[in-house]
């Protein structure tokens, strides 16, 4: 990647997001800590073992069914913590209003942010604001790095993803990206889908206490849970093998999305995880993950494999196989 310009398929999920990472970002700023390519980086000070991660929000509508912007950068921040099962401790959030943006919404916003992060137990410790001049920014949007503690002899990592282990999913897929899409076009369904939007380090907390030996985690946010599964495979060099009546999905999303042309599968999601564990403690870590609210969904989905490729293969519910492809362009823009 050395000529053309950056377009919408970048920020995507897919492989053009990927492809932007590896070959600009990560060749120039390679170190040992970024090129693990977790969800967040893990440094050791004396006596302590810590998690840094930073993440942007350019979410349309700034408001959506069951979240908005302001809640939305505290539970991505901290996901992403939760991913390396750490416990999220502080935060910090830079802003960039845009000229004429309505000061109301921007009370609502951060009124939202503040129950968020009460919620979770976390403070915003330092901050930045930054005004453009009108149309330069699309109201507001917000990043947020987060800091967070992992325990002693805890180590969820994709080098640690090998053949043979099982794949499990905390809830169903896609209700994040359908809820904001039927806001952003004005969608009605006969039942008001609502974004799944959650902070997840309780969850993982009550999980890697029954299993220790978790491979990994991940939440399938852009490109939902195709995009992620593609990446851990080509990051782990395993292949995966999947069942289709294994994976959980609303009704009403499996509705809206058949209505819109669009993947379940390839749809965002920001309150839900990938597990991949030892197959024979799958069972234990499902069962715990259904007794939390944010997993009374969880289901295991499938198996890596050796497969020479690495694909990301399907038993569909017609009895067939079929490849989960990445996400070639960018399904739905500005979802996060």
């Amino acid at each position: 990647m050395t000529t053309g310009n950056i377009d919408m398929t970048h920020g995507g999920g897919g492989r053009a997001m990927v492809d932007l990472i590896s070959d600009i970002f990560q060749r120039h700023l390679s170190n040992p800590i970024l090129d693990r390519g977790d969800d967040a980086g893990l440094v050791s000070v004396p006596g302590h073992r810590l998690v840094m991660s930073t993440d942007g929000h350019v979410i349309s509508p700034l408001f959506f069914p069951g979240g908005d912007i302001g809640a939305l950068s505290v539970h991505g921040t901290i996901n992403d913590l939760a991913m390396m099962g750490a416990k999220p401790l502080y935060l910090t959030a830079g802003f960039i209003l845009e000229e004429g943006f309505s000061i109301a919404d921007l009370h609502r916003i951060v009124q939202s942010m503040a129950k968020a992060t009460n919620a979770a137990g976390v403070q915003v410790i330092a901050g930045d604001t930054k005004v453009v001049e009108r149309r330069k920014s699309d109201g507001v949007f917000i990043t947020t790095t987060g800091l967070g503690a992992v325990p002693d002899g805890l180590d969820l990592s994709v080098v640690n993803v090998q053949p043979g282990q099982s794949i499990l999913v905390s809830g169903t897929m896609g209700d994040h990206g359908v809820a904001v899409l039927s806001k952003r076009e004005n969608l009605s369904f006969e039942t008001e889908i609502k974004s799944d939007a959650a902070a997840m380090h309780g969850l993982v907390a009550d999980m890697v206490a029954a299993v220790p030996k978790i491979a990994m985690l991940r939440d399938p946010t852009r490109g939902g849970l195709a995009a992620t599964l593609n990446e851990i495979a080509a990051s782990a060099r395993v292949g995966m093998q999947l069942d289709e009546t294994h994976i959980p999905v609303a009704p009403d999303v499996a509705a809206a999305c058949e209505l819109l042309g669009l993947d379940p599968l390839n749809t965002a999601n920001e309150g839900k995880l990938i597990a991949i564990c030892p197959h024979d403690q799958a069972e234990t870590l499902l069962t715990t993950m259904r007794a939390h609210p944010l997993g009374k969904q969880a289901a295991i989905i499938g198996n890596t494999t050796d497969h020479p490729a690495h694909l990301v293969q399907m038993r569909t519910i017609m009895g067939g196989n079929r490849i989960i492809d990445w996400l070639a362009g960018e399904q739905l823009p500005r979802i996060c």
